[in-house]
């Protein structure tokens, strides 16, 4: 009886060892397979924006990166000065602001300007007399009355007074007088100066009550509308570049807001550092209202375009330094709760391009575009991995 016993109990701890044995590995297993899976109930699913997608196909542009500056062309930058200089009265003009063509920019006090405006008074009134005279020596010599030479000399003197008048107003156009305003007697030895563009003025060179020469600047405006990008493409990469190719670029103050322009240019001198100059203009410019001329930009250049699988921006995650998406397992039940499954995929990015970034799994085994991509709110469930993993170990539970 005592060995029947015995035989029971070491055929009972047989199976028990037998059975720890083989259980042991599957426990390993799900473990490793649950280190990247995050989990959410449906009650926390409905607290997120999560969206499930696939990875879908677009063109995506290979690049160039380069550099270069906020340019403007030269009849897009003026300079306003005034002829005969004079003393700068008023003006309210700041680096900035924002003018529009035919606005007041400045007014200019010279007593010169009154005596411009008082010898083109005296041409007006000389030139009744002359004209008189001029008519009456032509009847005269006609009727040869009087000599050719009388005749002659008042011809002079009344063209002379006439080339005088238009003399002196064009001069009272160029400083800002209106004749009209002269003849009907209004004197003035204080100009308006006008904006001749729209734009922004970029600097301002003269304090009010200061004199100014005829060759000084009173302040330089920018057409903002005229504004491009000149970059600086090197010599290696100078036979992908086209006429038309799309421009990113950003400053340096916001590296994560990018623009678009468009090249119209390319340089064809090769300078001492190997690169030649290439122009882009901007693309819906005037929305563009942080540009100035002189900022330095970093851009890329779209020099061909290939058909990639690719997924919105902000369905992919960064975490400890690698690229991450998260593909949705689907629905399972735990005890009464229904849970939803998403496993971290590793990811490598590529060029971006309309809110769209080119990916590849690291994986190479796997297809993507078979996977069940979260395309929105992706980093809810990064934030739920992270801390799970502070919790207590893997991103899963």
């Amino acid at each position: 009886m005592k060995n029947i016993y015995s035989i029971t109990i070491a055929a009972l701890l047989l199976l028990v060892t037998s059975c720890k044995t083989e259980s042991e590995p599957a426990m390993e297993e799900h473990s490793a397979t649950n280190e990247n899976v995050v989990e959410l109930t449906q009650a926390q699913l409905q607290q997120t924006s999560i969206e499930v997608g696939k990875a879908v196909k677009r063109n995506i542009g290979n690049e160039i990166t380069v550099n270069g500056m906020i340019d403007v062309p030269p009849q897009g930058n003026i300079s306003v000065t005034i002829p005969y200089g004079g003393f700068l009265k008023y003006t309210e003009m700041l680096p900035g602001t924002k003018i529009r063509k035919g606005q007041i920019v400045a007014r200019v006090e010279n007593p010169e300007f009154i005596e411009f405006q008082r010898a083109y008074l005296e041409a007006i009134a000389d030139n009744d007399y002359l004209k008189s005279d001029y008519d009456r020596q032509k009847v005269l010599n006609d009727e040869r009355v009087s000599s050719t030479k009388v005749f002659e000399k008042a011809k002079s003197m009344y063209l002379n007074n006439q080339a005088t008048i238009k003399a002196l107003e064009s001069k009272l156009r160029l400083i800002g007088i209106n004749p009209n305003s002269v003849r009907n007697g209004t004197i003035s030895s204080t100009v308006n100066v006008y904006s001749p563009i729209n734009g922004v003025v970029r600097d301002v060179y003269v304090n009010t009550g200061k004199y100014f020469g005829t060759q000084d600047v009173l302040m330089d405006i920018t057409d903002a509308s005229d504004l491009h990008v000149e970059l600086n493409v090197y010599e290696d990469d100078i036979p992908l570049i086209r006429i038309g190719q799309r421009i990113r670029f950003r400053l340096a103050n916001a590296p994560e807001e990018w623009m678009e322009a468009e090249i119209f240019l390319i340089g064809n001198n090769v300078r001492d550092d190997r690169s030649v100059t290439i122009h882009g203009h901007l693309k819906e410019s005037e929305t563009y209202e942080v540009l100035l001329p002189g900022m330095f930009v970093n851009a890329k250049i779209e020099v061909g375009t290939t058909e990639m699988y690719a997924v919105p921006e902000e369905a992919i995650v960064r975490y400890q330094g690698n690229q991450y998406v998260f593909e949705s397992l689907g629905n399972r039940t735990e005890g009464t709760e229904t849970m939803v499954d998403y496993e971290m995929l590793e990811v490598e990015k590529g060029n971006a391009v309309d809110g769209f970034v080119a990916i590849e799994l690291k994986d190479k085994s796997r297809s993507i575009e078979s996977l069940d991509i979260v395309v929105k709110d992706a980093f809810t469930l990064l934030a739920k991995a992270k801390n799970s993993e502070e919790e207590g170990g893997g991103h899963g539970h």
